[in-house]
């Protein structure tokens, strides 16, 4: 089984969750081969070789990220003091592709390719879901949702992740093997 996570991660908090989800996938079944790749370096032939995709963001503004909302997270990062490598990822996001433009770019796919999406979120009620908008573009390119939507809570907007949520991504990509 080949499985490919595509992410974007602003701060480093969806970056974790994917990784954590990778290692899951590896705990469900050892001999599987797993590609954890930011968005930025997700190509159409990379994630057309996958059995699974798995697909995450960050929520802003109570959904998928955008060039606007990159740019708005830079700017107050870079308002912050001591946090030079937070500042640096999130321009380094914000200057790439985001989400929005890599599904433009992804091909539709043969019936029987699974797929998942998740996101990472403040922990209130009215938060929104970037996965939601993220499991909605795998369907219209013709991918199988295997699983509902999962969000994955930070503290705060840029985080930490919330205690547990990397056990949770770690548990919920098993399950997805």
């Amino acid at each position: 089984m080949h499985t490919v996570i595509v992410y974007e991660s602003m701060y480093g908090n969806t970056r974790e969750i994917a990784e954590a989800i990778a290692e899951g996938v590896h705990q469900a079944d050892p001999t599987a081969s797993v590609d954890c790749l930011p968005v930025a370096e997700a190509i159409a032939d990379v994630t057309r070789s996958a059995d699974l995709l798995v697909v995450g963001g960050p929520t802003h503004i109570h959904g998928m990220s955008s060039g606007l909302s990159r740019r708005m997270a830079v700017a107050a990062e870079n308002r912050k003091e001591g946090r030079e490598n937070a500042t640096a990822e999130a321009r380094q996001t914000a200057e790439g592709p985001g989400l929005r433009s890599w599904f433009h770019d992804l091909p539709n796919t043969e019936p029987g390719t699974y797929a998942a999406a998740f996101d990472t979120r403040v922990g209130t009620p009215l938060a929104g879901s970037a996965a939601d908008g993220i499991a909605q573009r795998l369907s219209r390119h013709h991918y199988d949702v295997v699983a509902e939507p999962e969000g994955f809570i930070v503290e705060g907007t840029d985080g930490p992740l919330r205690a547990g949520e990397l056990d949770r991504a770690r548990a919920w990509g098993a399950r997805l093997v």
